[in-house]
């Protein structure tokens, strides 16, 4: 009797720790469920809650179907502190390179689709500093590290920085954005050329990526993270190769009635615009690479004009673009994903004011006054235009552009 009520005993004693057991390990399962979702679980460190607005679920409908509950509001992903790549790993995609439509293609585009998945590379030189203060416009220029010449004529003339833009906006600042040498007995020479400059001048932004044609797309992908990075306040960006002559007074100008929040980009558009299938062109793009029969709109990329949120949205959109060889259209193919549609407008010149390329107007100075962007002049031709357009100059006919 007595062994048996112990046993009994001994029942009740597991009996009533399991239910503790249960209960308590009931009561820290919903601790963890309220104050930890999935995403913040595999995320490290993790991101604050998301405040309470709009999309708080009524007690009463607990019990409803899924599809009468408001879907809670996704969190955007944190913007990086610093750049963040600091390492290049980058191998070749052996998937491809068994492929025979891929051995049918030319070396540069199997280099290319070879190494297409390798999307960001280390800074070289950084300077962040450029975005310090009340910064109006931030004018970028794509350049290579042979072409000091060009650079320098640029500060001398329309790349020269403002303090203010006038109308109490803010300053205008200047980046010129480099690879590396693409010759490997040049690199180190250059390298060190190049360091010099940027100690004089501390305007250089440079990724270690090799610089040619084909990776003018990774220049546009970088400075937009970089933008995201150190410069996500800035109201507008200019962005034009140096080889483009800029009047500075109509940029700004145009910009007086504009708003930072818009959609703006804006340029000499390229709509329907077809890709070329000729192999000795420059512009030749395989159908393997791109087999619809047209382009989607995109601006010239002798110049343009883009609002600083847009530039956002636009970096985000790029990160789900596979890169292409032309970095033009790569930048309308990541409008196309946004929705957005680039404006065009009379005064910017990307293939000249005429087409024509020994018409006299290509070289008459009261055409360039009234431009905003006119590509494109050697630097010698640049710096004389300059000083012609802002020298006592009588125009007969007065343009109307803006």
């Amino acid at each position: 009797m007595r062994s048996g009520a112990r046993r009994q005993s001994g029942r009740k004693k597991t009996l009533y720790k399991s239910v503790c057991l249960a209960l308590a390990l009931l009561v820290a399962v919903t601790v963890f469920q309220r104050s930890v979702t999935p995403g913040q679980f595999l995320q490290d460190p993790p991101l604050p809650p998301t405040p309470k607005t709009g999309n708080v679920v009524n007690s009463n409908s607990f019990w409803k179907s899924s599809k009468e509950v408001v879907a809670p509001t996704p969190i955007a992903p944190r913007r990086p502190q610093a750049w963040d790549v600091i390492t290049t790993n980058c191998s070749i995609n052996i998937n491809l390179t068994h492929q025979p439509w891929f051995q049918s293609l030319e070396p540069h585009f199997r280099q290319f689709l070879a190494y297409r998945h390798c999307r960001y590379f280390p800074m070289l030189l950084n300077h962040p500093e450029k975005c310090e203060g009340d910064i109006y416009l931030l004018v970028v220029v794509k350049s290579v590290i042979t072409q000091h010449d060009r650079r320098e004529v640029i500060r001398q003339t329309w790349g020269h920085e403002w303090e203010s833009a006038g109308q109490g906006r803010g300053a205008v600042r200047t980046l010129f954005l480099l690879g590396t040498a693409s010759k490997q007995e040049e690199r180190t020479h250059y390298q060190q050329l190049l360091a010099y400059e940027d100690r004089l001048y501390g305007d250089i932004l440079q990724w270690d990526f090799l610089d040619s044609f084909f990776n003018l797309t990774l220049k546009e992908i970088h400075f937009l993270k970089w933008l995201d990075i150190y410069c996500p306040n800035v109201p507008f960006i200019f962005k034009g190769d140096d080889d483009v002559f800029v009047n500075p007074t109509n940029l700004l100008e145009f910009l007086s009635d504009r708003q930072p929040q818009e959609n703006l980009f804006v340029g000499d558009v390229l709509k329907h615009a077809r890709p070329i299938r000729k192999k000795d062109n420059k512009y030749y793009i395989p159908t393997v690479m791109y087999s619809k029969s047209t382009y989607p709109p995109y601006a010239g990329g002798g110049g343009f004009l883009m609002s600083g949120s847009l530039a956002q949205h636009l970096h985000h959109a790029c990160d789900t673009v596979e890169l292409f060889p032309i970095d033009d259209v790569f930048l309308g193919m990541c409008l196309e994903v946004l929705g957005v549609q680039p404006t065009g407008h009379e005064g910017f010149k990307t293939f000249g004011i005429s087409r024509v390329r020994g018409s006299r107007m290509n070289k008459e100075p009261c055409f360039y006054r009234a431009m905003l962007v006119v590509h494109k002049l050697l630097p010698a031709e640049l710096l004389a235009m300059w000083d012609l357009v802002h020298s006592n100059l009588t125009c007969s006919l007065k343009f109307q552009v803006l």
